[in-house]
């Protein structure tokens, strides 16, 4: 089998605002916005299809985000938090969402704006989460809407990661793309 991995072949696009750790491993065709955090052991392969990621979202240590070749590209919107060890896989994802950690996104899932995916929860290939909702579980069901103090939440935790990766600036351990030993 022979493929063209097009994609393999940009370079990704990476603002300076944006820490990314001398971990991590981005490649292919891959966007971040504004003041991105991209953390320790993190893993993004652009290389089969694009990734598009917006401001100020924040990638915790041990994610993984992918795509389906030619099929499902992964597109994720601003403000969004992924905890420690989240598998996005060719899926959307809109603003102001909490992915918790150990979740999994599968192909052709949408999350829509203002949505928190509780930690562990499987959301299953082409599901639809609309917005303002709770869902969890193994499949991930929607199961009440979010109440204010949970809404203010998902932009508070986009805002606690930018001030972690400024903390890393002040102390001399902020990575920026052009500098990262694995560009």
């Amino acid at each position: 089998m022979h493929l063209e991995l097009e994609h393999l072949t940009h370079n990704p696009q990476i603002p300076d605002s944006c820490y990314v750790d001398r971990s991590a491993r981005i490649n292919g065709d891959v966007r971040l916005g504004e003041h991105c955090s991209v953390w320790f052991n993190v893993s993004i392969r652009g290389d089969v299809h694009e990734i598009r990621v917006g401001e100020r979202t924040n990638i915790q240590d041990n994610c993984i985000f992918h795509t389906s070749y030619k099929e499902h590209s992964l597109h994720i919107g601003d403000d969004v938090t992924f905890g420690h060890g989240v598998i996005a896989h060719g899926c959307t994802i809109g603003n102001r969402v909490l992915i918790g950690m150990g979740s999994i996104v599968m192909d052709g899932a949408v999350i829509a704006d203002d949505v928190i995916i509780g930690a562990g929860s499987l959301v299953t290939e082409g599901k639809q989460i609309p917005s303002g909702m709770l869902a969890l579980g193994r499949p991930a069901k929607v199961v009440r809407p979010l109440t204010e103090s949970e809404r203010a939440l998902l932009v508070e935790r986009a805002q606690h990661y930018m001030a972690y990766a400024d903390a890393y600036r002040r102390v001399g351990k902020f990575t920026r793309w052009q500098d990262h030993p694995f560009k």
